[in-house]
């Protein structure tokens, strides 16, 4: 099983109004939240996973409660609060790329406190972590207590996801991004995110400073410019990204993070060792898969991640 920490809540959509009111905005609501989407996302790729997240006891926190039932993905490590559900208000540009605005203070997924940290088996190979429940508290601190139990024992991923709207300051973002890359593994990061994290910094000397603590593999998304791998033991290349009809890009990147991990998972190496010991042929396969797989979600609105038989390799 592979344990996804972080925030579970709704995105909310603005329609167009076929009236054309500025008295009326109609939405769609999708259930989401990138920890959540990538816990679906690997289950819909074949993947055992659970999700280590505060749910809300009211009826949208029921309604995330039984996707994760619908989809296969273990409730086992939710937490549920008398707290409200976390709302994302989603705007979508031209390009597709969404533009956030989040209610979420005092929700249920900022909820988690030490005391609340679980236990974990030998049936847990490893854990992912990431986007705004890396900086807002308690979670923050939580979830960094955990992974510090943890890294080294456990394969540990983590995807910045950086939200400035949750937590709009920035260096704050920094020093916990600083943090967390000293125990993992496996990292994922948008060209997006380290240009808001490191603005005129040459992303290579950044990615490179990464793998000199324990981190063996960084990604770089790149949107339509496809992505590149920086590894320790074999240098770094890009593969280009799949020509799409665009939807927009929502779960596009917990799309590829799911891949990743989905892939080491089949190929029984979804762990420290198994990271080490990759093959620069291998790494090329995994970063490929998740391109393909991203691609597919690029293809549909909202964040609806692909299904195993509908990807190659």
């Amino acid at each position: 099983m592979y344990l996804v920490c972080g925030e579970a809540l709704f995105d909310f959509f603005s329609q167009e109004d076929a009236g054309g009111q500025a008295s009326k905005v109609d939405f769609k609501a999708i259930a989401g939240g990138s920890p959540f989407n990538v816990a679906v996302g690997l289950r819909r790729l074949g993947i055992e996973a659970g999700l280590f997240a505060g749910l809300s006891s009211d009826y949208l926190g029921q309604r995330l409660r039984q996707v994760l039932r619908d989809e296969g993905v273990s409730d086992e490590y939710l937490v549920e609060f008398a707290a409200p559900t976390t709302l994302a208000m989603v705007a979508l540009g031209a390009n597709g790329s969404p533009q956030y605005s989040f209610r979420g203070e005092g929700c249920a997924d900022r909820q988690l406190q030490l005391e609340h940290l679980p236990a974990l088996d030998a049936r847990v190979r490893g854990l992912h972590f990431g986007s705004f429940s890396l900086v807002v508290q308690p979670v923050a601190d939580s979830l960094l207590a955990l992974v510090r139990r943890e890294s080294g024992k456990r394969l540990i991923s983590l995807d910045p996801n950086v939200r400035l709207n949750p937590q709009p300051d920035i260096e704050l973002w920094r020093q916990r991004v600083a943090e967390w890359v000293q125990h993992a593994d496996l990292i994922k990061v948008s060209d997006e995110d380290l240009h808001l994290l490191y603005p005129g910094q040459a992303p290579e000397s950044v990615l490179q400073d990464w793998l000199q603590h324990r981190c063996q593999l960084v990604f770089l998304t790149r949107g339509g410019d496809g992505a590149s791998v920086f590894s320790r033991q074999h240098g770094n290349w890009s593969a280009p990204a799949l020509k799409v009809v665009m939807a927009d890009t929502v779960g596009a990147g917990d799309t590829f993070q799911a891949a990743l991990i989905a892939w080491l998972t089949e190929q029984q190496l979804d762990c420290v060792e198994g990271v080490r010991s990759l093959t620069r042929e291998q790494i090329d396969t995994m970063l490929r898969f998740a391109i393909s797989a991203a691609a597919l979600t690029c293809g549909k609105t909202g964040p609806d991640l692909p299904y195993r038989h509908q990807l190659h390799g």
